[in-house]
């Protein structure tokens, strides 16, 4: 994806159609396929699914922080290290499937009545190179961006695994 600013319009967009994506990919998988990677050495459905979750685990409360505090300093969370914290990983797919999809509900709660102010609320964020300065809509696209490719892996894998 080219390296241009998503609108507010459009980070909902994504964040909004990813259950729903995910589950029109995933439909008439049984769990075994969800949990079986394509090939040796890439992830699972289940992988991917516990992945986005850290990522919204650790961003969407990092955004939360923002607009709960003027101008917080925020350490930065690796969500492949948050993730050795939960179950993720071990969760069969369909309830940490619905898990993220309350997740997301309940981020999106947050961030469609923003104004514009709101999205603009920053925080210093420290621990992962020189301190930065992010937004709660910097944040968002992050999230946003980062899904779309992962929708795409979980359609390479689903496709695969429906051909084999």
């Amino acid at each position: 994806m080219p390296n241009t600013s998503l609108s507010i319009a459009q980070i909902l967009a994504v964040l909004e159609a990813t259950p729903t994506r995910i589950a029109e990919l995933t439909a008439g998988l049984t769990e075994a396929q969800l949990h079986a990677p394509p090939t040796a050495g890439e992830w699972s459905i289940t992988e991917v699914l516990a992945h986005l979750r850290a990522c919204g685990d650790v961003w969407g409360n990092s955004i939360v922080t923002m607009l709960k505090q003027d101008r917080p300093t925020i350490r930065a969370i690796n969500p492949r290290t948050w993730i050795t914290g939960t179950h993720y990983l071990e969760q069969q797919f369909r309830p940490s499937f619905h898990a993220f999809t309350a997740q997301r509900a309940e981020l999106l709660a947050i961030l469609r009545p923003l104004r514009a102010k709101s999205w603009a609320r920053s925080a210093t964020v420290t621990g992962a190179g020189k301190p930065l300065e992010l937004s709660v809509q910097s944040y968002a696209q992050r999230m946003a961006r980062h899904e779309r490719p992962h929708l795409k892996q979980i359609k390479h894998i689903a496709d695969a695994i429906r051909e084999s």
